[in-house]
């Protein structure tokens, strides 16, 4: 008995209070807890809740870009077109081929072995800094 009256009275409680907002003490706990559910809401539901809206506005704006383009028709070609048009990238990648293996060609015999006194021997290149200049252009 003893320890709830100790109770009502640790806590600010009388019988005859009605416990409801007439609570002076009470009535500052809640406007407390009110405080404290508007700062959370101001600072970290608002705010993610706006960042969440852009990014569904950009995803829906983006959509709607997509829905937008209208894709044409592809121009048909006849197999001998195709045919054709392969055949002729074929040529020009020979020739490429070609010229290229002309130049290493030509890059090789213009190298000759050096034998060293001191270690191993090495290649060298008997061309003008000109040429030289102009092997990098084409490559």
């Amino acid at each position: 008995m003893e320890a709830m009256l100790n109770f009502f009275d640790w806590n600010d409680l009388s019988p005859n209070d009605n416990l409801g907002v007439k609570n002076e003490r009470t009535n500052k706990r809640i406007n407390a807890v009110i405080a404290i559910l508007k700062n959370i809401e101001k600072h970290q539901t608002k705010p993610t809740t706006v960042m969440l809206q852009k990014l569904f506005e950009e995803v829906s704006n983006e959509e709607k870009e997509e829905e937008t383009y209208n894709f044409e028709t592809p121009n048909l070609i006849t197999e001998n077109e195709e045919l054709t048009y392969y055949r002729n990238g074929y040529y020009t990648n020979q020739e490429n081929y070609n010229a290229l293996k002309y130049e290493v060609e030509t890059i090789l015999k213009k190298t000759k072995h050096v034998k060293s006194n001191f270690g191993m021997g090495y290649f060298r290149l008997d061309i003008t800094k000109e040429e030289f200049e102009q092997l990098k252009e084409k490559l």
